[in-house]
């Protein structure tokens, strides 16, 4: 195994999740990645590779930085990620409800303006 395969430079890490290096310097603030520093050259390893993949997924999910630290948190926990897979399952049921919820509310709102729009036709063609 080459050291190319085990870390990754900021750069890569970039192109590979298509991310800012703002991104990754962000989420390395926020303790939810621990690249290797050398000097000031980051280095990513498979770990921090596997826990962005998460968090882009968990924020594509509307989770909450907050909700996806602790979630990443709970692997260590020694139980074979139990925790960790019912907690992550209980808060998905939850975003899933808040954004079938969402939905609802957003073809409501589609289907009233939609009805204006036709009675703003009306009107116009009736002025015309």
């Amino acid at each position: 195994m080459t050291e190319s395969d085990t870390f990754k430079t900021i750069r890569e890490m970039c192109d590979e999740f298509d991310v800012t290096p703002r991104t990754l310097r962000f989420y390395e603030a926020k303790e939810l990645l621990f690249p290797v520093r050398e000097g000031q050259k980051r280095l990513f390893t498979r770990r921090d590779r596997a826990r962005l993949k998460l968090i882009l997924r968990g924020k594509r999910f509307g989770f909450s930085l907050e909700e996806i630290r602790q979630l990443l948190e709970l692997y260590y926990m020694g139980d074979q990620q139990k925790t960790q897979l019912s907690r992550t399952y209980d808060l998905a049921r939850e975003r899933l409800a808040d954004m079938e919820r969402q939905r609802a509310e957003l073809d409501e709102a589609v289907s009233e303006l939609r009805q204006q729009i036709e009675w703003g036709e009306q009107k116009l063609a009736k002025l015309k």
